[in-house]
């Protein structure tokens, strides 16, 4: 996997644009001046929490003596799920309900963006090729950077494009992250069955 794929990848899974109707929600009741600071804020800690999953998280992995192609299957499972809920999204949300007041850390870094479908791709990315922590941090980094650009934006996007376009871009997210998903399970099944032999 590229590093611009890998990028692509966490882009689809942190899921800017689904996320923009749940934080104008959250965020309306805030004074204006106090919107930015709060979604800034809201930002750094998710980023924060995605890096430690993603250098910390093959100490975890080795320490529960998970191999490769087992956290490959179980990654494409959990995106599976998460593009099947981008596409058929539930009348609660994906997250269900969200607490009043301003948000701090829970909802909006944690789990609307620094996700269990994000931590859990960014770990695989970790154990699939631990040689190459480099790429994958810059992968996240720009990853992070898009999916800040459009939440900053997500006012001026969401009086330009309307909650229809919104939805139907988030469903064709979805369709793509399934697709992902299932290369991604496809390819753990390989890899399990090629190692299978010298088991």
């Amino acid at each position: 996997m590229t590093t611009l794929s890998a990028a692509l990848l966490l882009f689809l899974i942190l899921d800017p644009l689904g996320n923009i109707p749940v934080f104008l929600g959250l965020l309306k009741p805030l004074p204006a001046h106090r919107r930015r600071v709060v979604l800034a804020r809201e930002l750094m800690i998710a980023l924060v929490v995605l890096f430690a999953f993603l250098w910390g998280g093959k100490y975890v992995l080795e320490a529960m003596h998970l191999r490769q192609e087992s956290v490959s299957i179980a990654g494409g499972i959990v995106l599976f799920l998460i593009g099947l809920k981008m596409i058929f999204p539930s009348a609660e949300g994906m997250f269900g309900e969200v607490p009043d007041g301003e948000p701090f850390i829970v909802p909006m870094a944690i789990p609307l963006v620094a996700g269990p479908s994000g931590m859990a791709a960014v770990m695989l990315l970790a154990a699939q090729e631990p040689d190459r922590m480099a790429d994958w941090s810059l992968a996240l980094t720009l990853a992070w950077l898009g999916t800040a650009a459009l939440l900053f934006s997500a006012t001026y996007l969401y009086k330009i494009l309307g909650m229809r376009v919104l939805v139907a871009v988030e469903r064709l997210m979805g369709m793509l992250l399934v697709a992902i998903s299932v290369q991604m399970l496809l390819d753990g099944v390989a890899a399990y069955l090629r190692a299978a032999p010298a088991l």
